[in-house]
Formats: structure tokens, sequence, C-alpha cells
């Protein structure tokens, strides 16, 4: 009874579904947790998994984000040390910019 409201809130009312899909989330977890089991099929499907990743890169992916989803580019500006307004004694707006 504890919990009652918050389960009811998450069955009824989620606008973020957190448990839309729960029992499919529990039902994979407990095949990986079968084959984990099997040390064999494990290092076996890690293999196959890294061979599949193909070109990924995060640096490659966030570039194509940047540019295809978000469309912005780049900028070389370098990042203020996040303590430097402390350090300098400034006063940063909001943004963090020094003023």
């Amino acid at each position: 009874d504890e919990f009652k409201d918050l389960v009811d809130v998450l069955l009824k009312y989620d606008r973020f579904f957190l448990l839309a899909d729960y029992e499919d989330y529990i039902k994979c977890q407990e095949k990986v947790s079968q084959v984990y089991l099997d040390t064999k099929k494990w290092a076996e499907m890690c293999v196959y998994n890294i061979a599949s990743s193909g070109k990924f890169s995060s640096d490659r992916t966030i570039a194509e984000y940047a540019h295809e989803i978000w469309d912005v580019e780049p900028t070389w500006e370098p990042l203020p040390s996040p303590h430097a307004h402390v350090i300098a004694g400034d006063n940063p707006d909001q943004n963090g910019i020094k003023k």
C-alpha cells in the first residue's frame, strides 16, 4: 500500500510511458540472463555484436545529429573552465558567460 499512488499513476496516467514495454523488457532480460550463464554462447554473441558495430563513432554520430537533426554547425571556440568565473572573481550570467 505504501506505493499504491505511485503505481496507480504509472499504470493509468503516465504520459512518458515508463511502463509501456516493461513486460517485454523483463522477458528480454530473462533471455539475457539465461544466455549469460552459457559462457561460450555469451562470448560468441559478444564477438558478433562487436563485429557488427561497423563504423560507429560517437564523434561521427554527434556530428550527424548536429547537422541532420539539430541543424547546427560546429564551433571551435574553446569552452571556459567550469570554475573560471569563481577563480577570476567574475560574475557570469545565467548562461555561464563572464560579463
